[in-house]
């Protein structure tokens, strides 16, 4: 009896760690995070700093927000 709660509390511990590495994220600095839900886009933008979406029902893209310099011919 008792192994075999063991057994499905490590099992539930298991699955639990890996769904927060699923859906943990990390969005620089220089970026802002745009998250789809099922395909539409929520109204919420993502701010730098790690941030948490729902896996397999979110995706998030990354906007770099860096200015990008063109030389001007003469």
């Amino acid at each position: 009896m008792v192994e075999a709660l063991v057994t499905a509390g490590v099992a539930v511990a298991s699955a639990g760690v890996v769904y927060v590495m699923a859906a943990a994220r990390v969005v620089n600095q220089y970026e802002r995070g745009v998250v789809f839900r099922l395909g539409r886009l929520k109204s919420s933008v993502r701010g730098p700093g790690f941030t948490m979406i729902v896996p397999f029902v979110d995706r998030l893209r990354k906007v770099n927000l860096q200015i990008v310099t063109m030389p001007v011919p003469a």
